[in-house]
């Protein structure tokens, strides 16, 4: 296989009549699948898009997703996922800074799509994937079979250098930036990640987490097709009864969550009498695998040993595909750690004049290999400083051990600096998971008239929980040193979060500011 289109086309001629997507009741063959991309690509054809043009994909998870990612890509355009739940401002920008001509959408955003499309003024089309209306396309005529597109739709559609993807990142820095990833960039990922977990035709995927996000399109969308497995695909894992009938209805063997899921698998009280008929859902799950946020040792090892299934923690970003490493499946799983880079994939760890550092020195995590990304879309200076001589710079601080497993310390703009000593967030909120009455945590760097910076700790506690700050202060102070302790401590009913779950420590720091203002402004006035 050279690009992601040879996926569809080689599982069609293989295993024509296979399952390759359940949703609710209904099932698509991998022939069907490949058909109805194919449709999408007609479609797209016969509105005159051109290769390299970018289509935006503004969808929930749904069977209609893939065929529309797929479709894009066969007919040599570019795929732009949009989050499903942005907002007007949010969904505009995005299109106007990756230039997108046109929308896939569905009649749950189509207000929404066609009033962009009047703003901006740029589009070519919006096309709806279920409904006829006169101020859109109709993708549903083409995914029924009932037009026809005499078009050419080979395989050689694309090549592997070409670009695939734009995905944009979370934007804890500011705006959102494109990471411009190519057919090889993905499909390499998806190869190295598949022999890591050992996937096989005879797995099934569960995929909840959002496809417009990296880490479900690779793991949940591209690595199942790629090997002739299966996808079952849900809107939400809520209610998690509904979650736990589809695990085992449809055989999953492979469940794949973020740490605030496996937060609340793993604290589920039921008496003793429904402990077996819980784990009896989960009997055909061979692993879990959890990404997109920092996981936990305390989730992890309550995981494990309720559920007796291996849960590998893995590491990855937007801009390498985005999976750089995992815990391996057969070997030593490190709690704490993210585990070994994926096969193909090289890490070091440097310091601020990029010298390399050895094991147990804690610099930034540095990443090579073919799934690292080709540069963000029209930000030529920031490429410059992110991507060094093939290796992408994450801007997280990790160290190495003696056996190569990463540890993940915090992110560089997080580190907090005490009277010139480094204080890393994610040991401070790892000590506070272990507290039995607190449920998420979080620790940002705070300014300091004596000490140049302090930490400052926000903490959810859980239903049963009653701690005071200075409780938690004090039960801080019996496991660091006293430079780490937070200055103040903070309890909330709730805390930010992405899409995928990621607490969003931006929010608390942009917070933090406003807060200082406006002391500044009162006592001035």
């Amino acid at each position: 296989m050279t690009n992601l289109t040879d996926i569809l086309h080689y599982g069609s001629k293989e295993y024509p009549n296979r399952t390759a997507i359940i949703f609710g009741q209904n099932k698509f063959t991998y022939d069907e699948v490949l058909n109805r991309a194919s449709a999408v690509a007609c479609a797209l054809k016969s509105w005159q898009v051109k290769k390299g043009e970018r289509i935006a994909i503004l969808l929930d998870n749904s069977p209609d997703f893939i065929f529309c990612y797929f479709g894009v890509l066969l007919a040599g355009a570019v795929v732009v996922p949009i989050n499903h739940m942005f907002k007007r401002e949010e969904a505009k920008y995005i299109l106007q800074d990756s230039e997108s001509v046109g929308i896939l959408t569905s009649s749950a955003y189509s207000e929404m799509a066609l009033e962009l499309n009047v703003i901006l003024g740029s589009l070519k089309f919006v096309a709806l994937t279920n409904k006829n209306t006169e101020n859109a396309y109709s993708l549903s005529e083409y995914l029924d079979g009932k037009k026809h597109a005499e078009l050419d739709i080979s395989p050689k559609a694309c090549e592997d250098g070409e670009l695939a993807v734009f995905l944009y990142t979370s934007g804890t820095t500011g705006h959102p930036k494109a990471a411009m990833l190519t057919h090889n960039n993905l499909l390499s990922n998806a190869i190295s990640s598949s022999k890591t977990i050992r996937v096989a035709a005879g797995d099934t995927f569960i995929c909840f987490l959002p496809l417009f996000h990296s880490f479900a399109a690779t793991v949940c969308m591209i690595m199942p097709l790629l090997n002739g497995a299966k996808t079952v695909i849900m809107k939400s894992p809520r209610p998690i009864k509904k979650l736990l009938r589809a695990i085992r209805k449809n055989k999953v063997t492979i469940f794949v969550g973020i740490p605030s899921l496996y937060q609340i698998l793993a604290e589920m009280k039921l008496p003793k009498f429904l402990a077996p008929w819980l784990l009896r859902f989960f009997n055909p799950v061979r692993l879990a695998i959890s990404g997109a946020a920092a996981l936990p040792i305390e989730v992890f090892l309550k995981f494990e040993k309720k559920y007796g299934i291996p849960l590998l923690e893995g590491y990855g970003l937007t801009e390498a595909s985005p999976v750089v490493s995992l815990n391996p499946l057969k070997g030593r799983r490190k709690p704490g750690s993210i585990g070994l880079p994926i096969p193909d994939t090289k890490v070091k760890i440097t310091d601020e004049n990029g010298t390399s550092l050895r094991a147990e020195q804690i610099g930034e995590l540095c990443v090579k290999g073919p799934g690292v990304m080709q540069g963000y879309f029209k930000r030529s200076d920031e490429n410059e400083t992110v991507l060094r001589d093939g290796w992408l710079m994450t801007g997280d601080m990790a160290k190495l051990d003696s056996e190569n497993y990463i540890t993940i310390m915090g992110r560089k703009k997080e580190m907090v600096n005490v009277r010139g000593l480094n204080v890393y967030p994610r040991e401070i909120e790892e000590v506070l998971y272990q507290h039995p009455q607190i449920k998420e945590a979080a620790v940002i760097g705070i300014p300091d008239l004596h000490k140049g910076e302090v930490p400052k700790c926000y903490c959810v506690l859980k239903a049963e929980g009653s701690l005071t700050e200075h409780q938690i202060i004090a039960y801080l102070k019996e496991h660091l040193a006293l430079y780490k302790i937070p200055r103040r401590v903070e309890i909330r009913k709730e805390l930010p979060k992405n899409s995928s779950g990621k607490i969003l420590k931006r929010v608390l720091v942009e917070e933090n500011i406003k807060n200082v203002d406006i002391k500044i402004k009162t006592s001035h006035n």
